[in-house]
């Protein structure tokens, strides 16, 4: 039977799940795909809508007894966190009274937001569909927005300037990398061990052979020219893609115990966070 996998049209997604979508992993099960914003994914996946999913690591306290958290094909790393935009006119640290335009609210970019946020809160927040924010921004709609991905590359042809950058404040903030997406394994439905070896499997062909990827990734890119796809790729496809290590486990544990901590999110115990598999 093929197995359900949703993720998002993104380069470092397509990059990473090129060879198991496309039957290329000895082994594994065909794939059906399915493309959405991480926002419908998180939502998704707490209806246990899939079998592989891609969500934001804010997400897991909801996820993870229906969901295996694997250490492998997401989004960690250092120096690719989420921006605060705003037009130049605004560029100051006080949001306050503003209205901010934000991807999701079970997002690890909205979660940063609010940490970083939590003495001067916005008077409104807005969830928008991510490719809303920097226009609704440069116009006007929004005062400030939470932007992702490829937002970093692409922002100054919206005029628009970058109030914080989530990701060196809290690299600063804890020296640890940024837990952004993570990919999970339905309990009951699919071998996390297996799904852990095809995905490994998978990100290392596109390595081996980045040129077999270009057609599919540039397919479901979003418009973005070539430049902007290999940066993104670059910044997002990392050591951390391949296992999450010791680093990565750790900046995932400190991210849910701040959360849970501020109230933002439930308590987790630290072994169910990182029950992953090796």
């Amino acid at each position: 039977m093929a197995l359900s996998l949703a993720i998002s049209p993104c380069p470092n997604d397509t990059f990473v799940f090129h060879a198991l979508v496309h039957g290329l992993v000895p082994g594994a099960p065909p794939v059906e795909v399915t493309y959405a914003d991480v926002d419908v994914t998180n939502t998704a996946a707490e209806r246990g809508a899939y079998d592989l999913v891609k969500v934001s690591y804010a997400a897991l306290p909801w996820l993870l007894d229906d969901y295996h958290l694997l250490p492998c094909g997401g989004a960690l790393g250092r120096g690719c966190g989420p921006l605060v935009l705003t037009r130049k006119d605004r560029a100051h640290g006080d949001l306050t009274g503003a209205t901010v335009a934000v991807p999701g609210d079970r997002t690890t970019a909205y979660l940063l937001f609010r940490l970083w946020s939590a003495a001067r809160p916005p008077a409104r927040i807005e969830v928008v569909p991510f490719h809303e924010i920097m226009p609704g921004v440069a116009v006007g709609r929004y005062d400030a927005g939470l932007v992702i991905h490829e937002a970093r590359f692409t922002y100054p042809r919206y005029d628009l300037t970058a109030l914080v950058d989530l990701g060196e404040w809290w690299e600063g903030d804890t020296g640890l990398p940024i837990p952004l997406g993570a990919i999970l394994a339905r309990r009951g439905a699919v071998d996390p061990a297996q799904a852990t070896d095809w995905i490994r499997t998978s990100v290392r062909q596109a390595w081996a052979d980045p040129a077999a990827t270009r057609e599919y990734v540039l397919r479901h890119a979003q418009e973005m020219e070539a430049a902007v796809v290999d940066r993104h790729i670059a910044l997002y496809v990392n050591e951390f893609t391949a296992d999450l290590g010791e680093d990565g486990r750790a900046a995932i544990d400190a991210l849910l115990r701040r959360a849970a901590d501020a109230g933002l999110t439930p308590q987790i115990s630290s072994s169910r966070a990182t029950a992953w598999t090796s």
